[in-house]
């Protein structure tokens, strides 16, 4: 009986020691991170700025800058040339003489991970490879990816090709708010339509995590000798908690991915940003009321680390004072939240009233307004 009790004991020591400490992690990726898709906040990191090849993942790039090339400009059709599909490693299946909308390149750099695909995109933005790649550098560098140079569209290895964990998890976060994106990398199979000739082509995702993980909403993987295993992935569970996870050079990348989501699951938190009870006089200049009120209609929520609410900032943006007219409604100012020094959403600050000018103030405009084509009446009729 003292040896069940014992061993009871034990249990229940093990028990809490898991409770305690289990949220702690082995992850067996070179470099890893785990990020809040919407605000970037970092809830898990590993060598997260170890500059690595990142093989396919170099695709992400590709297929938003075409994207946004297409959004920007339509998606017209593109005839393929022998240039286009004249590149080593992975296919989605291109020939030459296919004619295809440039849109279903997405699909095919996405999900079967099409070099033909991503070399295709390269000429359809920017004309030639080379180009192409300086536009993804330029783009790299507007997003903040600082340790970051593309020598290729599609991540083969070649010239030092190469991101960062956490680059390459900023890059996502920029990408999953292109609902086209989301969609895209969110599928686990999709059929692309040839043109012409008439045929199509059946596009299967590399990305495994899709099947195994029930909340796995995308992204890519990647793998080449020198890179190993790459994968970038989201996920989004009932909460609508959405986070994003990166491992570079991993043995174990699935495993890896599911034990980071639901590490991250458990240790962030939603927070509602909400300023309805929120009020403020200023002064309104020649209007018959001397201030206004201003209110906020507007909340929003945002996904934070547990712990990240020490590092909220709050900044109440409003103007000394304002000109008449005022409308009911009109926005005047607004109330920022900044976490870590970075910009994460505002709630507007509108009129609760309208302001009016002052009758004097309107009847000394009338006269200027009717005076002025008076004398411009009186300097015709002199001509």
């Amino acid at each position: 009986m003292n040896n069940k009790k014992l061993s009871f004991f034990f249990v229940f020591l093990i028990s809490c020691f898991y409770n305690y400490f289990g949220d702690k992690i082995e992850i067996s990726a070179k470099s890893a991170i785990l990020i809040c898709a919407d605000t970037c906040s970092i809830v898990y990191s590993k060598n997260e700025n170890m500059c690595l090849p990142i093989a396919s993942v170099t695709k992400v790039m590709t297929a938003i800058l075409l994207l946004e090339k297409i959004q920007n400009f339509g998606d017209s059709e593109i005839e393929i040339t022998d240039e286009m599909v004249r590149v080593e490693g992975s296919s989605m299946g291109l020939q030459v003489g296919d004619v295809l909308k440039q849109s279903d390149l997405v699909v095919g750099m996405l999900l079967p991970s099409g070099n033909d695909a991503a070399n295709t995109s390269s000429i359809a933005v920017s004309g030639d490879t080379e180009n192409f790649v300086k536009l993804m550098n330029e783009k790299a560098k507007q997003l903040g990816m600082k340790n970051t140079k593309f020598t290729t569209p599609s991540g083969l290895d070649k010239n030092n090709n190469h991101s960062s964990a956490l680059d390459v998890a900023t890059l996502a976060a920029y990408c999953l708010e292109n609902k086209e994106f989301k969609n895209i990398v969110s599928q686990k199979s999709k059929r692309v339509s040839v043109i012409s000739p008439s045929k199509t082509i059946f596009c299967k995702n590399h990305n495994k995590l899709l099947k195994l993980y029930k909340y796995c909403t995308g992204i890519k993987t990647g793998f080449t000798k020198l890179a190993g295993r790459c994968l970038l992935s989201s996920a989004k569970n009932d909460e609508g908690k959405e986070l994003i996870a990166v491992t570079l050079n991993a043995s174990d990348d699935w495993n890896d991915h599911i034990s980071l989501f639901e590490y991250g699951f458990k240790n962030t938190a939603i927070k509602n940003f909400n300023d309805k009870d929120f009020s403020v006089k200023i002064k309104v200049k020649n209007s018959d009321i001397e201030e206004i009120e201003l209110g906020s209609l507007s909340e929003f929520s945002r996904l934070l680390k547990l712990g990240d609410e020490k590092n909220l900032q709050r900044k109440i943006e409003i103007p000394e004072f304002c000109e008449a007219t005022i409308e009911e409604g009109q926005i005047l100012g607004k109330i920022s939240y900044y976490l870590n020094g970075e910009l994460i959403g505002y709630n507007n600050l509108s009129a609760n009233q309208k302001a009016g000018l002052k009758k004097s103030t309107f009847r000394s405009l009338w006269e200027s307004i009717k005076k002025f084509f008076h004398n411009s009446y009186l300097f015709i009729t002199r001509q």
